[in-house]
């Protein structure tokens, strides 16, 4: 991992500027029923889409939908962090979004299904405020598709 003192002027600046008080105590829900009865949904900030959508922009707030049906080969990774290492992501799309993993899942009943969509944002270009408006969207459009649990991947 690199060092602050590492890095130019900008970046740094860029990186500090970020810094925010915590968010507090997690909040923390009794689950209703056992994972194997759960619809549960994947949430990355890597900059995920597929080819034929539109790449995500330097900063950008905006949200891709990944569909349960389609194949994790053909994501591509857009995020603009210079600082994030896609070696593993080119090796096996599931480092960074797990959905392969998630399907041998419901087909083992550990859990019970996988949402219709799933959804990718990309991260670290903006102060999470920012991303208040999509993060609301997505999670309308989450309750619409029953999803019960979701399972994140921050990158």
């Amino acid at each position: 991992m690199v060092r602050l003192s590492d890095l130019p002027d900008y970046e740094r600046e860029h990186l500090l500027a970020k810094s925010l008080p915590p968010l507090g105590p997690p909040v923390w829900v009794t689950t209703q029923k056992p994972l194997n009865d759960m619809r549960v949904a994947l949430i990355t900030t890597a900059g995920l889409h597929y080819r034929d959508d539109a790449a995500f922009a330097f900063v950008d707030v905006t949200f891709r939908p990944i569909d349960n049906e389609e194949d994790t080969g053909n994501l591509v990774m857009s995020h603009s962090s210079v600082n994030f290492d896609r070696t593993g992501f080119a090796e096996d799309v599931n480092i960074v979004f797990p959905l392969d993993r998630f399907k041998e899942l419901e087909r083992q009943g550990k859990v019970g299904s996988l949402a219709a969509v799933h959804y990718s944002f990309m991260g670290a270009g903006l102060p999470p405020a920012a991303y208040e408006q999509g993060a609301e969207q997505v999670a309308g459009l989450l309750k619409q598709d029953e999803v019960d649990a979701v399972f994140l991947t921050p990158v």
